[in-house]
């Protein structure tokens, strides 16, 4: 188990419930560095932590903290190393992809433009930068943002459901670059998704129980 000098995220007590049903209660864990696997069914809440961690949702109870700065403390300062991106979510779809991708160097201190380059490639995206988001489809939503999740740099960065609507040389694809972006000393990447992905270095995997 991991001591929490070394943890990147420490997440203490966390709880939280929609309205007459639990998803997580008094959860603690200590995140470090590479790639960690939240699996679950598909109601077991994943989409929930993730939104949790990014600081998106209020939880009813617990802490979180990333690196030095507690949530609690310094909410501003505690997102600005974190890269969420919800890909169901619509308030994206009138953006152009470009122009979206032009303006998360200003937000991200440690984003990596060699490796957005590297994944527009890898994941075959430069046919789409010129589209909005409502005209991509499920797949090439979720390869430009995963695309810009690894290139971030951001010391915890969440990756949900990241194979839905991918083709195989995608998925080939994104496993090595996972891999690559997981020997990062100073990043926690948490993926979420019902199995482990082949060729990803899980550090650790946390099994969401099942929810009726």
């Amino acid at each position: 188990s991991m001591n929490n000098a070394s943890a990147l995220l420490q997440v203490q007590g966390l709880t939280f419930s929609h309205p007459g049903r639990p998803v997580c209660l008094d959860w603690s864990a200590c995140v470090g560095a590479g790639a960690t696997l939240v699996c679950g069914g598909e109601s077991s809440g994943k989409t929930t932590l993730l939104r949790l961690l990014a600081a998106e949702l209020p939880p009813s109870a617990g802490s979180l903290r990333l690196g030095q700065v507690a949530l609690a403390d310094a909410p501003q300062a505690y997102r600005r190393q974190v890269f969420w991106a919800d890909p169901r979510s619509p308030a994206m779809d009138a953006l152009i992809v470009r122009a979206w991708l032009q303006g998360l160097p200003a937000q991200y201190s440690e984003w990596n433009a060699p490796a957005l380059a590297t994944h527009l490639d890898g994941f075959d995206l430069h046919p789409h930068l010129d589209k909005g988001f409502y005209m991509l489809s499920t797949g090439t939503r979720r390869k430009v943002l995963m695309a810009a999740a690894l290139a971030s740099g951001a010391p915890l960065t969440l990756i949900d459901e990241p194979v839905a609507g991918l083709d195989r040389a995608s998925i080939r694809y994104l496993c090595q670059a996972l891999a690559d972006t997981a020997q990062a000393p100073d990043r926690a990447l948490v993926v979420a998704h019902y199995e482990a992905l082949d060729g990803v270095p899980w550090r650790a995997v946390i099994e969401l129980p099942e929810l009726d």
